[in-house]
């Protein structure tokens, strides 16, 4: 991005689809005073936060960052994403559907731009030269800085690209797919070679594997007294045989397992930084010792294994 966030700025986005979802208003404005206080730049939220949650319609995470930026007077320092087309649904990416989820995004945000703007799932009914054509409209009219597609295949990106290029449009240049220590297929071999040979930065969600990581969850008996269990289950089998060896980088480190996996995360190929998400201020302690830890090469080699 034009805008990069390790420039001037902490390496880290901040995840927003806990705010006004497990962190109260109150909470959330906390968490991003932290950040912003330690250098965070970044905040990363989508139109279908928290639409999960009962009487929840989504937008209640871009609603309370909208708040804290007027609150505290900092937009113009803030690099803003937000995403649409969180269901994947035939037709969410229909240009007018795109325009008019935007207006109501930045109504929202309490602003007349966002610096980054995704496609969150891609779908086959539209179009792809119609996507392009959608998106860049929004860029050339200065509503949208920078475009992104999250939960993209390496052939599907680079097909938007194409038509983007061909239509002489603005290009996607951001990606946001799943990558963490233990499930490594949304950023596989060819789509890592599409970006690092497109210039296309990649921020990955779950990078802890939905707070794995952290080592907290190792038996089925700590699952279920979590009420993330059933979202960790599935990082559970092969999450244990990493483990050991993340227990073993973080003894000789003297650092937190989580540190120690988003460690490993940023020093990976194509990757330019993680999404966090915190619902209280004390949480964002594991990235920010994160920030300030460098792995051997031995140490990355083992973690990489591990998982393999």
């Amino acid at each position: 991005m034009s805008k990069h966030p390790s420039f001037g700025g902490l390496p880290i986005v901040l995840g927003g689809n806990v705010f006004g979802f497990t962190a109260d208003e109150d909470a959330s404005f906390a968490v991003l005073d932290r950040f912003y206080e330690a250098g965070g730049r970044m905040i990363d939220t989508a139109q279908g936060y928290s639409v999960w949650v009962p009487g929840h319609v989504g937008g209640e995470s871009e609603a309370v960052i909208g708040k804290w930026l007027a609150a505290r007077g900092v937009r113009s320092e803030m690099l803003i994403a937000t995403k649409t087309g969180m269901g994947g649904e035939p037709g969410d990416l229909d240009p007018d559907k795109v325009r008019a989820e935007l207006e109501q995004s930045l109504d929202r945000l309490g602003t007349d731009y966002v610096d980054l703007y995704y496609a969150h799932r891609d779908e086959e009914q539209t179009a792809q030269a119609e996507v392009a054509a959608g998106f860049g409209a929004l860029v050339a009219e200065g509503k949208v800085r920078e475009l992104g597609a999250s939960n993209y295949s390496a052939g599907r990106l680079r097909s938007l690209n194409k038509a983007a290029e061909s239509g002489g449009f603005a290009r996607f240049t951001v990606l946001q797919n799943e990558y963490n220590l233990v499930v490594r297929d949304g950023f596989d071999d060819e789509l890592q070679a599409y970006c690092e040979e497109a210039g296309i930065a990649h921020y990955p969600w779950f990078g802890l594997a939905a707070g794995f990581l952290t080592g907290k969850y190792r038996t089925r008996e700590d699952l279920e007294r979590n009420s993330r269990g059933s979202s960790i289950e599935r990082f559970f089998d092969k999450g244990l045989k990493v483990l050991p060896v993340l227990d073993e980088v973080a003894a000789e480190t003297g650092d937190s397992l989580g540190a120690v996996a988003l460690a490993w995360l940023a020093a990976q190929p194509g990757i330019t930084a993680p999404i966090a998400s915190a619902s209280k201020p004390e949480q964002l302690d594991l990235h920010f010792e994160a920030v300030n830890l460098t792995l051997s090469e031995s140490q990355l080699a083992r973690l990489t294994a591990a998982a393999a």
